[in-house]
């Protein structure tokens, strides 16, 4: 392992070392204890508990850990904008930060630019802010009314949600770093982390083209509020048009490639 990565790994491991308790031993609790209802979907083990973890609302939990919460499908007759508290939680990987501390947070840009750089929180707020509505939808959104029955997380029709997001233009910040000629991509990871060592990470990838458009944002607001621990404080991507498995949470760190990637994406 080369040091830079090693030096990436340290940091992003810095702030797991902090992570409270709070998540963990609701994550570990007996189900009965804290569910006070069910609501049952209309597909076979369509029966769901409802759950209230920190910052939310009862949601419909489709697994533990990590953390997966679908939003009642009553709660868009509210409004157009899915209020946080019921917006769904979705995850790739059960190593949560459950800790983040604002004051140190950085977010690492490297790769194939010319200036790498570390900014912390206030100086992306510092920069040109932009503000966007957009939907964000779990791409297996609706797989248990699948017939034949499909593989995966056996979803309903809560993974997903529309919000008010208010961050910086990636382009922004790709630009503050200067990318090289030759680059063809943007990789995007985030402080969540696998349990295990045979995991790979997840890091989704986005041409470099569809980076600079203007349209990608670092998002730090949703709905007028920062935002909520489950769903990527203290930055996310928001990607209007994809699916959710680009919006990475958390972000720590983002990578311009001028050369193939391979992970979960094969943009080329």
């Amino acid at each position: 392992m080369d040091k830079d990565k090693e030096e990436i790994i340290r940091r992003r491991r810095q702030f797991l070392l902090g992570a409270g308790a709070s998540l963990i031993g609701m994550m570990s609790m007996s189900s009965k204890s804290w569910a006070a209802s069910i609501e049952t979907l209309s597909f076979g083990n369509g029966e769901r508990e409802l759950i209230a973890y920190p910052q939310k609302r009862k949601l419909m939990r489709v697994s533990t850990r990590p953390p997966h919460l679908e939003t009642p499908f009553e709660v868009f007759d509210e409004g157009v904008m899915t209020p946080n508290d019921a917006f769904f939680v979705r995850y790739h990987l059960a190593g949560l930060p459950l800790s983040i501390d604002p004051d140190t947070y950085r977010l690492n840009i490297s790769g194939h630019v010319h200036t790498p750089l570390s900014l912390s929180l206030n100086e992306l707020k510092s920069m040109k802010q932009v503000e966007v509505v957009a939907v964000n939808q779990c791409s297996g959104n609706s797989r248990g009314y699948s017939t034949p029955r499909v593989f995966g997380a056996q979803l309903g029709n809560g993974s997903m949600g529309n919000a008010r997001w208010l961050g910086v233009s990636l382009k922004a910040v790709l630009e503050r770093a200067g990318v090289k000629s030759g680059a063809i991509l943007v990789t995007m990871n985030g402080l969540d982390m696998p349990v295990l060592p045979a995991t790979p990470d997840f890091i989704k990838a986005l041409a470099i083209d569809h980076a600079l458009n203007g349209e990608p944002l670092l998002a730090w607001e949703m709905n007028g509020e920062e935002l909520p621990s489950l769903n990527g404080y203290p930055i996310r991507l928001v990607v209007p048009g994809y699916f959710g498995t680009y919006w990475v949470k958390h972000v720590s760190d983002i990578n311009v490639l001028d050369k193939p990637f391979e992970g979960h994406d094969s943009f080329s």
